[in-house]
């Protein structure tokens, strides 16, 4: 048997006999490695810690506490929950059971609804699995075994898996007691490695591979963590972000509500459209100061274009499509000639058919074009998710027509536009992703190495410190991904900052050089806040409702403890919209305290109460949302305060 050389952490090499394990490598290293240790990296992939080393490699011991152990104690809760609920409940069949961020879900076919009552009893059935420490190991098997295994169980879902694995792949299983799991792993060494620090959190409805047209599953998910204080402080801010939730915190502001029959899309109300505005306005003003037009394209564009763009390839099956009698009348007669128009998911297209129009020199770029665009996708029902996932939505959008030598400094002033405009709607901190060329993208890789060199220069010049989000860029180029981290340590991808030399060349832009020379140009697609929606969802959730006083859609409330200082509350409420305020008067014959709470529920910054002394004095009590003071000032001196902290930041 040949000797390998094994690289560990600290660059030591050792030379073993080919088949060693990494378990036994941590033996010959120090029993208490061997110990800790519950998994490995080999050449920097997770790999059992107990399978044979073959050839050279470098090898990287695993313990619980390091942090990539925790995608290995979710994989492990998930495939010990399946065993739990397969001894507790034989009627239910599993599907699959992958991690997701913060915790895992697995999926199981039943036609009895799990209960919450159901959660603790599986939950329980869960520690005890783990209490008996029970092995997991891998086994391979061949395909038509796999199938026999899963069809003389009458598991259909399983059976459709293997016949998914490609015939390069290995089908293999995770055994532990007697329990058999279809997985690629990999695994801890038993379940005891999983830990107690976890919890079911809920049951929700899924489809099976996603698709409404499969057979509806259940899905209950949990999180899982290394110790108990990360898991306590998982929960609390769980607890946090229900407090903290739009669509509840929408309903008590009066800013939007959502309804079936037209699901995926906002009603906004007359607070809610204000806020919106206020946004809108200010991205405008921001906008304008840094160069960009604004325009405003079609809602219904025929085929051709996307066709043209590669959209239609890409895109078709999240597309509305819409069509008259005319148009159907078409298609039956003459199906390649028909006219189908289909909602704009995006504005990308649109904006090259504007740049299109007149001759361009390099003396126009670069051409900086903006829109709130309005957009339309076919989100399924089960994705929907109150203002963070709709079907109908308006982009911040922009695109930037520029030379190739100019991507660098447009890059500089879009990061500049961006870090301004989100440490204005008070997020100080976000992180920047470069995502590469994806698997199944348009334009060949001359291109692309072209694109993503562009791309990593204007980050150097820029001085941005990104990480890898390897495959995940747009079809049509490498793009720059801005992720928000909110008031509660949430991420949000946001903004996107896109270099795609292929979209103009598919659709025929062209500037004239220097040289006198016809070349395309580069479009740089941009967005900042993304989708306007979205991202109010976020600023209620971030601020917890308590939206700073410029953007707060009712920013002060007059309200009066007796009936004899109406006119004077009045007086205030036009000296204040005067001012440029947004106010209104609470002239109700109802206690001054059941006021205060409703408009403090209802999250208005600041509340002026007024009474028969404020009327004679002519002053007010201010009192401001979280704060149980009441601070006597003067009508001039309360206006003139508010109107100063009510002035946006641009």
């Amino acid at each position: 048997m040949s000797d390998i050389y094994i690289t560990l952490p600290d660059g030591a090499t050792r030379h073993f006999a080919a088949g060693i394990t990494a378990d036994e490598v941590a033996a010959s290293i120090a029993p208490s490695l061997a110990k800790k240790a519950v998994a490995c990296a080999v050449d920097g992939v997770l790999q059992d810690i107990y399978l044979p080393l073959e050839t050279d490699c470098t090898v990287e011991f695993i313990t619980r506490d390091d942090s990539a152990a925790l995608e290995l104690i979710r994989h492990d809760c998930a495939h010990v929950l399946a065993q739990a609920v397969g001894q507790l409940f034989p009627d239910a069949q599993p599907t699959i059971g992958p991690v997701i961020t913060n915790g895992f879900f697995y999926d199981f076919y039943r036609e009895t609804p799990f209960t919450h009552d159901d959660l603790q009893v599986i939950e329980s059935r869960m520690r005890e699995l783990i209490a008996q420490k029970i092995p997991l190991r891998r086994e391979v098997r061949t395909r038509a075994d796999a199938r026999a295994h899963y069809e003389k169980l009458g598991e259909s879902f399983k059976v459709e898996l293997v016949d998914a694995i490609p015939d390069t792949e290995t089908v293999s299983f995770y055994r532990q007691g007697d329990f058999l799991d279809l997985c690629r792993g990999p695994h801890m060494r038993h379940t005891g490695n999983t830990g107690t620090a976890f919890q079911l959190t809920h049951v929700a409805g899924s489809y099976w591979r996603g698709d409404s047209r499969r057979p509806q599953l259940q899905r209950i998910y949990g999180t899982a963590w290394r110790t108990d204080k990360e898991l306590r402080t998982y929960l609390n801010m769980l607890a946090e972000a229900e407090r903290r939730d739009h669509r509840r915190l929408g309903r008590e502001m009066g800013l939007f509500h959502l309804q079936e029959e037209a699901a995926g899309t906002a009603f906004w109300h007359d607070k809610g459209w204000t806020l919106y505005r206020t946004l809108e306005t200010y991205l405008r003003r921001r906008q304008r100061a840094a160069g960009y037009i604004e325009v405003k394209t079609p809602q219904l564009i025929d085929r051709k274009l996307w066709e043209a763009s590669g959209h239609w390839d890409k895109f078709r099956e999240n597309m509305y499509i819409a069509e008259n009698e005319e148009g159907l009348r078409n298609y039956v007669d003459n199906p390649q000639e028909a006219r189908i128009f289909a909602l704009k998911p995006m504005n990308c297209p649109c904006h090259v058919e504007i740049y299109k129009r007149g001759t361009k020199s390099y003396r126009d770029l670069p051409l900086r074009m903006s829109e709130f665009g309005s957009c339309h996708r076919a989100e399924p029902s089960g994705a929907l998710h109150g203002l963070m996932r709709m079907r109908h939505f308006v982009q911040d959008d922009a695109h930037i027509f520029c030379t190739e030598a100019q991507i660098a400094d447009e890059t500089v002033s879009f990061m500049a536009l961006l870090s301004q405009i989100y440490r204005d709607l008070g997020f100080d901190k976000f992180v920047v992703k470069f995502a590469d060329r994806p698997p199944q993208r348009a334009g060949d890789d001359t291109v692309w190495d072209r694109a993503e060199a562009a791309l990593r220069e204007a980050c150097d010049k820029a001085n941005v410190q990104w990480t890898l989000n390897p495959g995940e860029g747009a079809f049509y180029g490498p793009k720059l991904e801005f992720v928000l981290c909110d008031a509660i340590g949430r991420e949000w991808q946001c903004g996107t900052w896109q270099v795609d030399f292929v979209l103009p060349e598919r659709l025929h832009a062209e500037y004239t050089a220097a040289s006198a020379e016809r070349l395309r140009p580069v479009m740089c697609h941009r967005a900042i806040v993304g989708s306007f929606e979205r991202f109010i969802g976020i600023l209620i959730e971030h601020h917890a409702g308590r939206l700073p006083l410029w953007l707060s859609p009712l920013q002060v409330i007059v309200a009066t403890i007796v009936s004899d200082a109406d006119e004077h509350a009045r007086q205030v409420c036009s000296t204040l919209q005067a001012a440029g305020l947004r106010a209104e008067t609470d002239l109700r014959n109802e206690k001054i305290n059941y006021k205060v709470r409703e408009h403090s529920a209802a999250k208005v910054p600041a509340i002026l109460v007024v009474g028969k002394r404020e009327a004679e004095q002519n002053s007010v009590a201010v009192r401001r949302l979280g704060d149980n003071r009441n601070i006597a000032m003067s009508v001039d001196a309360a206006v003139s305060s508010l109107r100063e902290e009510a002035q946006p930041p641009d």
